[in-house]
């Protein structure tokens, strides 16, 4: 089976049951010769039910990614400044994703210190410190996470020893889904 079949099988499940399953997944982005890997250690899930999801209302232009196959890279635009990024789930036409909170950076930290302008836990410790540090923007919006420019390398052996559970942070709708997943102990959750 190819690398892209085995992506989109394990992730064409609904978001708050693929999104703990990505913790101790990698995220790789190249950026020229570079290379920077990060193991995802805080995720959310969301989903078209969901009024705190951007695909509530609907497909939109801005949304269409996430109603697309799973596998691709969901990239968007906060407070005017941040750039956050999701990874696309579910079946096509169920707009759902998993906004990837927290990384530990595990190569190219150099340059993710140079980007971030700081070091340890800071580097990227939330979901626009992570998208900064790793120089994701816009224009990583739709790319193909099997063979693209950023890649998602799921790595069962990674997986962490214990997960924790809780409501989603930094939203003010259905702020009571226990679908906010990260590493217990991992220095580089957000807050």
């Amino acid at each position: 089976m190819s690398r892209k079949n085995n992506l989109a099988n394990f992730l064409t499940r609904p978001a708050h049951e693929v999104a703990p399953d990505l913790l101790g997944c990698i995220i790789e982005r190249r950026v020229g010769v570079r290379v920077l890997r990060g193991k995802i250690v805080e995720t959310e899930a969301y989903d078209q039910t969901d009024a705190a999801s951007h695909s509530y209302g609907g497909e939109t232009p801005r949304t269409q990614v996430m109603f697309g196959p799973p596998g691709y890279l969901y990239i968007y635009f906060t407070y005017g400044m941040h750039y956050c990024c999701n990874i696309v789930v579910g079946e096509i036409g169920n707009g759902a994703a998993v906004l990837i909170r927290a990384i530990e950076p595990l190569k190219g930290i150099d340059f993710m210190k140079q980007r971030r302008g700081r070091a340890g836990v800071e580097l990227t410790n939330g979901p626009a410190k992570l998208c900064q540090a790793l120089a994701i923007n816009k224009e990583q919006n739709g790319v193909d996470l099997s063979d693209g420019e950023v890649r998602l390398v799921i790595n069962k052996s990674g997986a962490p020893a214990e997960t924790v559970t809780t409501t989603r942070i930094g939203i003010s709708r259905n702020v009571d889904m226990p679908w906010r997943f990260y590493i217990k102990d991992s220095p580089f959750v957000s807050r």
